[in-house]
């Protein structure tokens, strides 16, 4: 599967932004699905996944109450809403897919990755 992720730019403090993952190749619904983000010099984090069941979803601490995940298989896409957008949001963000039953939401259960879309939030 290849994935696309878009919808990425400049916004100020406190606005919004959609991500989009789209995928090509194999649908989308046989996979779980990441967000993952990466500022200059720090290592590359998850900050939300949704599984294949389209149920579970996971958000780390920062982003819980701002950031929602979400998937459309019908049009194989997986998206991340992201509103209240602060300065440390700055990252470039990719989406990821996974096939792993357990590790469903880290950097090491995922099989396949997008290119990266930048997030630039300014103060």
């Amino acid at each position: 599967v290849q994935l696309q992720a878009s919808g990425g730019g400049l916004v100020q403090a406190g606005g919004s932004l959609r991500l989009s993952c789209t995928a090509s190749g194999r649908a989308i619904r046989s996979y779980s699905v990441a967000w993952f983000r990466q500022a200059p010099g720090k290592e590359r984090d998850v900050v939300a996944a949704i599984h294949k069941n389209t149920i579970s979803t996971y958000y780390v601490d920062s982003v819980k109450g701002r950031f929602t995940c979400s998937r459309d298989n019908a049009k194989n896409t997986v998206y991340l809403q992201m509103n209240s957008l602060k300065p440390e949001d700055t990252a470039v963000y990719y989406c990821a897919a996974s096939t792993n039953v357990l590790y469903w939401n880290t950097v090491d259960g995922m099989s396949y990755w997008g290119k990266g879309t930048q997030v630039t939030v300014s103060s």
